[in-house]
């Protein structure tokens, strides 16, 4: 399996969204426009802050109760507060990694990494199959998020759809 990446095409960041499951653990802390809201109280038009384009309007929230293997990503581990709180994700979700990590895993200045291939052992952790409610939020194009102090990939509605197919 090869690492969906993001990368720079004429100035542009082009994202291959997941189709796995994939999204955040109701608490987590996403950036919109409003501020730092719990994802759990995220509407369809809400707009969040993203990296690649500023701001995104939340086209639809999904919640969901899946048994998953999770990583365990611990504060400060991705770079000075990033994330800024210990953050366990499902091992399918894309993390933007723009870190030595990169360079020293793929090669890449910048990429869009499943939490699972970040696994090391010390400060990213696998913690096995864990029971999660997921919260996935999806655009009408993939976009990167904030969520807990992490920069993760959300899909948009046609890739999540074909996912679910």
């Amino acid at each position: 399996m090869t690492p969906k990446t993001a990368g720079r095409d004429h100035g542009q960041m082009t994202l291959e969204a997941q189709v796995e499951p994939a999204g955040v653990l109701s608490g987590s802390i996403i950036l919109t426009l409003d501020g730092e809201m719990p994802v759990e109280h995220l509407l369809p038009g809400d707009r969040i802050v993203t990296r690649d384009s500023g701001t995104a309007t939340l086209t639809s929230v999904y919640r969901h109760v899946l048994r998953v293997r999770a990583v365990r990503i611990l504060a400060g581990s991705l770079g000075d507060t990033r994330p800024d709180r210990d953050v366990v994700l499902p091992e399918n979700q894309q993390v933007l990694v723009r870190d030595w990590r990169a360079k020293a895993l793929f090669g890449l200045r910048q990429v869009a990494a499943p939490a699972q291939s970040l696994i090391d052992g010390e400060f990213i952790i696998s913690e096995g199959l864990m029971t999660m409610v997921l919260h996935e939020l999806r655009f009408d194009t993939p976009h990167v998020i904030y969520a807990d102090g992490l920069e993760l990939v959300a899909p948009d509605v046609r890739t999540a759809q074909r996912g679910a197919a």
